[in-house]
């Protein structure tokens, strides 16, 4: 796919002297990727709701980066990252191949993005994920619950951690958004209500090494009671999420 419209991007996060500046902080300097033409409009009808500038900023996105994409689903993030990194960058997208056997459209995702010139896809087995080495970050968007889902084993998110972590440069980012559970609901509504504690993620988190680097509570939902299946009518689009950014050591 061609990325030709990230210059703008590039232009506001570029120094005229020494190279490349720190990464954008602002949603505004995403203005770009938003209207990128080759997006589909399904996806930007999305971006309000998902806050996905806001987001971009949070997770330091910008130009250049090798970024991968955990858990895809549908392949929303994917093709925002491809958009934001350019030519120059590449995103790596997983879809775990118990999911892609277990429902097609998740298959059909995934081949969709592999199509995309800067995106190329890996279908390991969700315990083991194929990301290359070097990455600047790994992101994930209401899917960390699901490494607690039953049908998989105990260790699997502490495995994936792992693999994320080895992954990451110094320095590298770790970022995970999800449906928030009350406070010590206990790992068993991932596979009930399809949220978790966020002091369980980053209990889990900072065991595999990383350091707590940012919160965010722009995807907070006050109204969510924490408490309903996130599939349910009178809540789903609507869940209260929570967003954090772990780094690896320098």
């Amino acid at each position: 796919m061609r990325r030709s419209l990230i210059v703008a991007v590039s232009a506001a996060v570029l120094l005229s002297v020494g190279g490349f500046a720190p990464a954008p902080q602002e949603a505004g300097d995403y203005a770009a990727v938003l209207t990128d033409s080759d997006r589909p409009a399904a996806d930007t009808a999305r971006d309000e709701a998902r806050k996905t500038a806001e987001t971009l900023a949070f997770a330091e996105v910008r130009p250049g980066q090798l970024i991968g994409d955990m858990i895809i689903g549908g392949g929303y993030f994917t093709r925002v990252f491809a958009s934001a990194v350019g030519d120059q960058g590449s995103v790596v997208a997983w879809q775990p191949a118990e999911f892609i056997a277990f429902q097609a459209s998740y298959g059909e995702s995934i081949t969709s993005v592999d199509e995309i010139a800067n995106v190329s896809a890996i279908r390991s087995p969700i315990g083991a994920p194929e990301f290359p080495a070097g990455m600047d970050l790994i992101f994930t968007a209401q899917n960390y619950h699901d490494l607690h889902l039953q049908p998989f084993a105990a260790d699997t998110a502490s495995k994936v951690n792992a693999a994320v972590f080895a992954a990451l440069k110094p320095g590298g980012l770790y970022v995970i958004i999800d449906h928030a559970a009350q406070p010590g609901a206990g790992l068993g509504v991932a596979n009930t209500l399809h949220r978790i504690d966020i002091a369980d993620v980053k209990r889990e988190v900072e065991a595999a090494g990383f350091v707590l680097d940012g919160e965010s509570g722009i995807l907070m939902n006050g109204e969510d009671p924490l408490t309903a299946n996130v599939f349910s009518e009178a809540i789903r689009g609507g869940t209260s999420q929570f967003m954090l950014r772990f780094r690896k050591p320098a």
